[in-house]
């Protein structure tokens, strides 16, 4: 029997994350595009500026309708239609709106392209909001809330929220609404929001997949390039401010066997140069399963399967107005929750204390930038990378640059981010849990006041 040679690795070559090419349509469109061969899966993301701070009062939600209205019918296809078309060309369609943006994304082979650019162009060109659809969102998304308050993690992001921010910004009630200000909502209201925010001048269209062969220029002006709308209106973000006085509020919810934690507090967003520095040391942190809380909290004590820290961009400018969720979010046992917040507490206390070790630093880098090839495997994953640069008024190269700075950031530098990130006297502590087995304990730790409101 001849056996072949056994294939030999070649030798790695370098990675960075893709650029792209920038340019404008007639119409005021701007366009990313990013030639990624192989990847015969396009992704097109377009970022429209119709941030959640622009709804009206008392119209908390209303985005949110309007951007899973969009795949509703046209002034062509009715709904029923629009999801035939949709299927016929192996597409998909989805929309969701954030405090930046609504965003809405099409993924499609790249042999059919234009025929969903048209899709997708149709459906912001010309929505058709109808009545009985908008009705339809509306009451769907009423049927969410209640199990939305239900689950522990949302509940406690939504306090959270409550707590951190003014009572009268907006990034202090849900995203998506509340029942109150969603009940109010009809096709009206989402025509008038679109008419007012949703045009080709304020919109960027990314643009990612294998594009040989494919005449985009051409494709772009038959389809997104018809789309027609209102010169650009300045618009001045309000200030992210928060108040981040340590406290503990818990949310109770009686016979609860376990209690969700989140803490938080806000800080630097991607603009300042403390952000690669922030998001190494908080990996450190709390990024993996070897990280500090996970070794103390799960592996040393068993009191949960893990816990995370992270930082989330609430909204980013250029001009300093943009801010970011710092928090470490878990769940533990009830009848261990006061030993958890302890530990945790010791945790923060001990790294502002020694610092970070080399080890973990190290550590971090290989995962946070040795995994970038894996996490940019997709077209969408580079899309909505490039789409979240967009709405947060950072350069093209962001990305790029960040790796670079993530391998340069020394453990002094990270030590000093997460240290200052999570200061252990000025963090929010939200509990959801058996307020009558947690409460005392808590108040034992000396964290802060402790206030106990209803979980409904």
């Amino acid at each position: 029997m001849e056996f072949h040679p056994r294939p030999q690795g070649g030798r790695p070559k370098p990675w960075a994350f893709p650029a792209p090419e920038r340019s404008r349509l007639d119409n005021g469109l701007t366009v990313l595009r990013c030639h990624r061969p192989g990847q015969q899966v396009v992704a097109v993301d377009v970022s429209l500026e119709a941030p959640l701070y622009a709804e009206p009062k008392g119209l908390d939600g209303v985005a949110t309708i309007m951007a899973r209205a969009f795949s509703e019918g046209t002034d062509k296809l009715d709904a029923e239609q629009f999801a035939d078309e949709l299927e016929r060309y192996g597409a998909s369609l989805d929309a969701y709106a954030d405090h930046a943006s609504v965003r809405v994304s099409l993924e499609v082979p790249a042999s059919r392209l234009h025929k969903a650019l048209g899709l997708l162009s149709d459906a912001l060109r010309a929505p058709a909001f109808p009545e009985g659809e908008i009705e339809r969102l509306v009451g769907n998304r009423l049927d969410e809330i209640p199990l939305e308050m239900a689950n522990p993690t949302r509940r406690a992001a939504k306090e959270l929220a409550h707590e951190l921010y003014p009572a009268d910004a907006r990034m202090s009630r849900p995203r998506q609404g509340t029942e109150e200000t969603v009940a109010r909502i009809d096709a009206q209201a989402v025509r008038a929001f679109y008419d007012a925010h949703v045009r080709p001048a304020t919109a960027t269209a990314v643009v990612v997949g294998d594009l040989e062969g494919v005449d985009l220029d051409a494709a772009l002006a038959g389809t997104l390039g018809t789309w027609q709308g209102s010169a650009a209106e300045p618009r001045q973000a309000p200030p992210v401010t928060a108040d981040d006085t340590g406290r503990v509020v818990i949310v109770d919810r009686p016979g609860s066997v376990q209690t969700q934690l989140l803490i938080g507090r806000i800080g630097p967003d991607r603009h300042d140069r403390v952000w690669p520095a922030q998001v190494l040391g908080a990996y450190c942190l709390g990024g993996t399963l070897t990280s500090r809380l996970d070794r103390v909290l799960r592996e040393e004590k068993g009191y949960t399967y893990g816990v995370r820290a992270f930082s989330q961009v609430l909204r980013s400018s250029a001009d300093a107005t943009g801010a970011a969720l710092l928090a470490i979010s878990g769940s533990v046992a009830t009848d261990v929750t006061g030993p958890a917040l302890s530990d945790l507490w010791n945790v923060l206390r001990t790294l502002a204390a020694d610092g970070l070790t080399e080890e973990e630093r190290d550590v971090a880098v290989q995962n946070l930038v040795g995994v970038a090839p894996l996490k940019y495997e997709t077209a969408a994953a580079v899309a909505d990378t490039l789409a979240e640069q967009v709405e947060q008024q950072l350069p093209d190269d962001f990305q790029a640059r960040v790796y670079t700075q993530l391998a340069e950031t020394g453990t002094v530098e990270a030590t000093a981010a997460v240290v200052n990130a999570f200061p252990a006297d000025r963090l929010v502590t939200i509990l959801v849990g058996d307020a009558s087995q947690i409460a005392d304990p808590v108040r034992e730790l000396g964290i802060g006041e402790v206030k106990v409101v209803s979980g409904g």
